[in-house]
């Protein structure tokens, strides 16, 4: 990976993005949206990576997209230009989504915009106590349904609190944030860096298959009704049985030793720290 736009590398089995350009909160440009989209399918075909690890550098984990550097150059384009961008916003997020290994995002301070909704695209969520999010779109004039919000939110906090955000477009503080659900963990603001790798290399010590399936089908459920669910679910589990990770799960349980997890399945151990 040899990224441009932002800071990445490699913890072990875990692949870090941080965004860095801390003089602008970490505003989003026309390249690191794309950068972004294509590193997330990029990792999807990564063996030797099983989690990623989200987070930004400096006050701000994500301002959204920079006033000077896309909202300025968009005003007055044609109709396919507008479209391309939007497009791409959403692609972006849906790279997130998509990608089937757990994605964790540590929110270290200022979380909105664009920010925010890859905060939500975002598996599990740990939040320094200093983070503060918004969905602000209506703040300038646009819809709160953006990048794929209107789908995710509900998603996470229910119908009634996704339209006070969305809506409203106010920043909430992390206490409230971790109450309604949109954030899954606050820590103090030293212990952020280190909570968001522990998440992370937590998730890649686990069943690659059995959580990429888990990702999926909490995706694809939603749209189900309750009889495809079950026979979904039934389908799949037989087939995570036929997995070498639940042999091992078995195996390490009439041992009476740790599961291994990274040596049981396809993917194999990865060592050490790459750029």
């Amino acid at each position: 990976m040899d990224c441009k736009t932002f800071h990445y590398h490699e913890q072990d089995d875990v692949a870090v993005i941080r965004l860095e350009r801390p003089e602008r909160l970490n505003a989003l440009t026309f390249d690191s949206y794309a950068e972004l989209r294509d590193t997330f399918r990029a990792l999807a075909t990564r063996d030797d990576l099983r989690s990623v690890l989200l987070t930004g550098t400096g006050r701000a984990f994500c301002s959204g997209g920079d006033v000077r550097d896309i909202i300025g150059r968009l005003m007055g384009v044609d109709d396919g230009t507008l479209y391309a961008f939007t497009r791409m916003t959403c692609d972006l997020i849906g790279s997130i989504r998509q990608l089937e290994k757990p994605v964790v995002g540590a929110l270290n301070g200022t979380t909105c915009g664009a920010g925010a909704v890859m905060a939500a695209a975002c598996d599990i969520r740990v939040a320094a106590e200093s983070a503060r999010i918004a969905f602000l779109f209506t703040k300038v004039g646009l819809s709160g349904a953006d990048m794929g919000a209107a789908w995710l939110l509900p998603r996470i906090v229910g119908h009634g609190l996704a339209s006070e955000l969305l809506m409203l477009g106010e920043f909430i503080d992390a206490k409230r944030a971790e109450s309604i659900g949109l954030y899954n963990q606050v820590v103090p603001d030293e212990e952020l860096a280190d909570r968001g790798l522990e998440l992370a290399g937590e998730l890649a010590s686990g069943p690659a298959l059995g959580l990429a399936v888990t990702k999926r089908m909490l995706d694809a459920e939603w749209n189900m009704s309750r009889d495809e669910a079950f026979s979904a679910e039934a389908w799949i589990q037989a087939e995570c049985m036929k997995h070498p990770d639940y042999e091992e799960a078995y195996n390490a349980f009439v041992e009476k030793r740790h599961k291994d997890f990274r040596a049981s399945g396809a993917l194999g151990k990865q060592g050490g720290a790459r750029s």
